[in-house]
């Protein structure tokens, strides 16, 4: 109008926009009534006050369409599927098969996705410090096979055989 003011309210206006919406056959989202402050997370279907939410200014409420908590989930979700190529459940399936612990320390819980990084296949699952570890030592066998001499208190000492020829222990 031009007053700048629609002939019907806010609510009417929804409320024939959808009868249309059904009427076409087309899939509606039923409306949930929510208290002042709080807003439904359609992901987990609970009603939440809006400190759980991200903030987002492009959306009309100015908050995110899902929960932090269901942004997370879908976030870890994400991050599996795109860098190693696995589902959670695969994942899940893999930490069941290990009895739930780290295959190196057979102490910690396992819960980092281990992979190889020239191929990039999944090894395991590990705890956080082995698979540091491994990382660190650039998942390198021979490396690791001078790292636990080491620990076993014999010293990596090259021996020189010539000037400028060193033999490696062995």
């Amino acid at each position: 109008m031009r007053d700048g003011l629609q002939v019907y309210c806010r609510e009417c206006v929804a409320a024939y926009h959808q009868s249309r919406q059904v009427a076409k056959g087309r899939n509606v989202r039923p409306r949930v009534a929510v208290p002042e402050g709080h807003k439904f997370c359609r992901r987990c279907g609970e009603i939440k006050p809006h400190s759980e939410w991200h903030r987002n200014a492009t959306a009309s409420d100015g908050l995110s369409t899902s929960c932090k908590a269901c942004r997370a989930a879908k976030g870890r979700a994400d991050h599996l599927k795109r860098q190693y190529g696995i589902t959670e459940a695969e994942r899940d399936a893999m930490v069941v098969s290990q009895r739930g612990l780290c295959v190196i320390c057979l102490k910690a819980p396992a819960v980092h996705v281990d992979h190889c990084h020239r191929t990039g296949r999944v090894r395991g699952v590990l705890c956080f410090n082995c698979n540091s570890g491994l990382g660190l030592l650039r998942d390198d066998p021979d490396v690791m096979y001078r790292a636990a001499d080491y620990l076993e208190g014999n010293a990596w000492k090259p021996t020189l055989v010539a000037p400028g020829v060193y033999r490696l222990p062995s």
